[in-house]
């Protein structure tokens, strides 16, 4: 047997070999449009594994579809229209050998260029890994791509050496964010971002994408849980803007919130692998075993319908359905005047502070409008994580967010504020935390001594707040909530994790939700401080507030 050549697969007989095949390559024929090109190149490739294995690949109709959109459309001078394309679909529906067909494409085959770089983004070397092997197993049963490629398999790498796309490159980014800097990729696949704890990674290959007059960027992954998350965010956008951003592609597969999650038809509906190669028998223990256990009932919905649902849900205050149906818009000019009870989270002097109002309306069984506050000192920004920090910008620029000068948060900007709050409303009460309420009353005391709000303390553990978070849940789940979709309220509560106690009493674990969230949950404290007092206290108001405002707690 011959030696191999430098790098190559082959030996030198089957290099030699290789090279001189007169096989005609189907994408290589004349005539073909460029999204032909691809198309014929996929469904050209080998399928390495499973119950199809041996056979050809064939695109499934939403397949089809995606890549349609993305090499379809073309801008005035030719080149491709499409930067960024995204596929969100339930898992087990083929988008491994999607992405490492697509990349194979961008590699060596129709859609490669002369010292390209092609890079598949996860979350660790081993999910890196699988996308790699699912590529070298093609190129192994291919001696077009075999004679003319060389494989790192450690460093997960491939060279082309010669022929198209000769002296580019592929690899697999993992973990190490700072990897991606200085990078100028030709095509970049994300794979499963919803696993990603930040977009650094993601922002890095993006910043890169100028260095390429027509640089792809694809994002292939079930939804992430949050609203919050890199991933929910572009699919957000994209809906938002579609039809007016041309260079975003979405294609979503997900079942409504409202379908009933174990009807076969609606798995079907947003399963199009299924009576493919879905595994199926997988699919419908995991459909029995939700339907049996409520605990497994949020991943199967993430996983199996493509739902936007945290797996912790069961530790929730409220699920993201029930509380965004109170996201209709707050009028504050409407709420001049009213009667409102507020709740203050000060949270040290170095992070986020949140008072929230909340003013009840008339009725035997009230309704809630939530007016919510929050500031942000300028000077821990840098010491932010780069998400933390756009997602803050984000908020300070619409105006959720109040960004106070200073390296820690001033609590005479607070405390003016409250005093021009009560000016404003009518303010019953004004519950607190005890963190650092004594420099907090100092301040308020400076600014205004006639301040006269009843100030009335709120103990975070059990006791006090377990009937607070059963009120909350409470409120929420009976539609009486009105917020108005505020974002870093919305942020707090969505990240807002629960414990019980032995009597099943339930609390805001501030210390298991502040290390997961972008926002820390104050503001899902000062809810419930704030919608408790209102409980509490409202029999009163419509005498004369009797002992509570003889033993008030006043500034």
């Amino acid at each position: 047997m011959g030696s191999r050549g430098r790098g190559s697969l082959l030996t030198r007989e089957e290099r030699e070999l290789a090279q001189q095949s007169t096989r005609k390559l189907p994408w290589k024929k004349k005539g073909l449009s460029r999204v032909e090109r691809v198309i014929r190149f996929l469904e050209f490739l080998p399928i390495t594994k499973g119950i199809l294995l041996g056979k050809r690949m064939k695109l499934l109709s939403d397949q089809r579809e995606f890549v349609e959109l993305i090499y379809g459309p073309k801008k005035h001078d030719g080149r491709r229209q499409v930067s960024l394309a995204i596929k969100s679909a339930p898992k087990g529906n083929g988008k491994t050998g999607l992405v490492a067909g697509l990349a194979l494409c961008h590699l060596l085959g129709p859609e490669s260029e002369i010292r390209g770089e092609v890079y598949s983004a996860a979350i660790d070397r081993q999910q890196a890994g699988i996308m790699f092997n699912e590529m070298e197993a093609i190129i192994r049963t291919v001696p077009e791509f075999a004679s003319r490629v060389n494989l790192q398999r450690f460093n997960k790498k491939i060279e082309v050496l010669e022929g198209d796309g000769a002296l580019s490159i592929y690899e697999a980014l993992s973990a190490d964010a700072r990897r991606a800097h200085g990078l100028a990729p030709s095509l970049w696949v994300y794979d499963e971002l919803a696993q990603a704890k930040d977009r650094t990674l993601l922002d890095n290959l993006v910043e890169g994408m100028g260095k390429r007059s027509e640089a792809l960027g694809i994002v292939i992954s079930t939804q992430a849980a949050s609203d919050d998350h890199p991933l929910s965010q572009l699919i957000d956008d994209a809906e938002t803007n579609r039809g007016n951003d041309p260079s975003t592609v979405l294609c979503l597969l997900s079942a409504p919130v409202d379908a009933d999650a174990f009807d076969d038809d609606v798995l079907r509906s947003v399963n199009p692998a299924w009576g493919h190669y879905l595994d199926l028998d997988d699919l419908l223990r995991s459909k029995e075993r939700a339907r049996r256990s409520p605990a497994f009932e949020p991943s199967y919905r993430n996983l199996r319908l493509n739902q936007r649902v945290d797996s912790n849900t069961e530790n929730r205050i409220v699920t993201q359905r029930t509380w965004k149906e109170g996201g209709a818009p707050i009028n504050r000019a409407s709420l001049k005047g009213r009667r409102c009870f507020a709740a203050l989270d000060l949270s040290g002097k170095h992070d986020l502070t949140a008072l929230v109002l909340v003013f009840p309306t008339d009725d035997e069984e009230p309704k809630y409008d939530v007016l919510p506050f929050f500031w942000a000192p300028h000077g821990r920004m840098i010491d932010r994580k780069q998400s933390e920090r756009e997602r803050f910008r984000e908020w300070i620029d619409g105006k959720y967010m109040i960004e106070v000068p200073g390296p820690t948060i001033r609590f005479s900007f607070v405390a003016r504020e409250l005093v021009n709050l009560a000016q404003e409303f009518e303010i019953v009460v004004l519950g607190y935390d005890r963190w650092r309420i004594d420099d907090f009353k100092q301040e308020l005391n400076d600014i205004d001594a006639g301040f006269e709000v009843p100030l009335e303390p709120f103990g975070q553990g059990y006791k006090e707040m377990g009937p607070a978070v059963e009120r909350f849940a409470e409120l929420a789940l009976t539609g009486r909530l009105q917020h108005g979709g505020h974002p870093v309220l919305t942020a707090a509560v969505a990240n807002a994790i629960t414990t019980p106690d032995p009597a099943g009493n339930l609390k805001i674990d501030k210390e298991k939700s502040n290390n997961r969230s972008v926002v820390r949950v104050d503001g899902a404290v000062a809810l419930a401080m704030a919608l408790e007092l209102s409980r509490r206290f409202t029999p009163d108001i419509k005498g004369d507030l009797g002992d509570f405002l003889k033993n008030a707690v006043t500034a």
